[in-house]
């Protein structure tokens, strides 16, 4: 029986991804392959059901010498691939009922800005920003990074600045424009996160993307960033602005959760949500809320009433902030998503409801 050539079937569900405009690939034990498009997966039902040394060959393409010996003592292991023609994944891989699974996300080349990704233009305020601690939040798999992606785009294109990513992979690649770029990953770069940024400190640095807010340390090290001078990039995953300061909050002690509240109160300037909806005509549309910490919100926070931050991003269009229910229903009067997508993405169905 001829053996399996898997870097070239790998090069084939690739090049599958790239023509169907797919966004995940899922490679399982038992399985056909199985692609991601607009949101629905779809098994590549041609190619075979995989087998455990199949999944294992896959593994051997994907990771270099040192990742797949750590991968087979933990058990998991994140990586970064770069397949022919410079297309690029952030991949995952990890057991399940004692069988190995694969899941790959494809990363774009180009870097979108905020008009091609359906943004709000405001966003670019917060790029010009020259300090703050500015979040993008959601579920896993909505467009964060893509966000952040877009944002320090920008200001390599517009400003002079030393700019350090550090992320667990390196996903979008940059290539320094008015702005000198260094990015870093865990494990390879840096031992984590937290280290990472707290060596930025020491590195001459303007602006800071850290991929994740990981744990406790991670986030004081950020917010002291964002208050000693430092434009402060990251994300959480969170479902709303308001659950955003409470879960930063939560992760420190009691005893330590007053200290925080003050400077993430004086340090925050704004926590962008968002959820990447079905459009009916094929691919996918962000629907977001944006708070923009102003005086009364920094009121909420350091007074402990951040169940009152939901009114205030409600009425404060006229500061900048967006409701969430607010862009669902401008989605649905431009036909660009169903009443019932709407609804099942709504984070208070009973207000979208008070607003169609």
């Amino acid at each position: 029986m001829a053996s399996v050539d898997y870097k070239k079937e790998l090069d084939d569900i690739i090049d599958i991804v790239v023509t169907e405009l797919g966004s995940d690939i899922h490679l399982s034990v038992g399985s056909h392959p199985i692609i991601r498009v607009d949101g629905s997966l779809i098994p590549l039902t041609k190619k075979p059901i995989l087998s455990k040394n199949d999944v294992i060959g896959f593994i051997k393409v994907l990771l270099n010498d040192e990742q797949e010996k750590k991968f087979f003592i933990d058990r998991e292991v994140d990586f970064s691939f770069a397949a022919k023609n410079g297309v690029r994944f952030r991949g995952n891989g990890f057991f399940q009922k004692g069988a190995i699974s694969i899941a790959l996300r494809h990363i774009p080349n180009v870097i979108k800005n905020f008009k091609d990704l359906s943004l709000p233009p405001i966003l670019e305020s917060f790029c010009q920003r020259p300090q703050g601690f500015f979040l993008c939040v959601g579920p896993v798999g909505q467009g964060k990074s893509t966000t952040l992606a877009a944002m320090v785009e920008l200001i390599n294109q517009t400003r002079s600045e030393h700019i350090v990513t550090i992320e667990d992979p390196i996903e979008y690649m940059f290539e320094p424009k008015k702005s000198l770029i260094d990015q870093r990953e865990v494990r390879v770069d840096t031992a984590d996160f937290h280290t990472g940024l707290h060596s930025a400190f020491r590195q001459d640095v303007d602006v800071i993307m850290v991929g994740e807010m990981r744990g406790q340390e991670t986030i004081a090290t950020a917010v002291t960033a964002a208050e000693t001078g430092h434009l402060v990039l990251s994300t959480l995953h969170t479902n709303s602005a308001a659950q955003t300061i409470d879960r930063i909050i939560d992760t420190f002690p009691s005893g330590q959760q007053d200290q925080i509240r003050v400077q993430l109160s004086g340090s925050l300037t704004a926590i962008f949500s968002q959820r990447l909806i079905p459009r009916i005509s094929g691919g996918l549309v962000p629907a977001y809320e944006l708070l923009i910490n102003n005086a009364a919100v920094s009121n909420l926070i350091r007074e402990r009433r951040t169940h009152e931050i939901q009114t205030v991003i409600e009425t404060g269009m006229e500061q900048g902030m967006i409701d969430m229910n607010r862009t669902l229903v401008e989605l649905v009067q431009n036909g660009e998503i169903t009443v019932e997508n709407a609804f099942s993405y709504s984070p208070n169905p009973k207000g979208l409801e008070r607003l169609m």
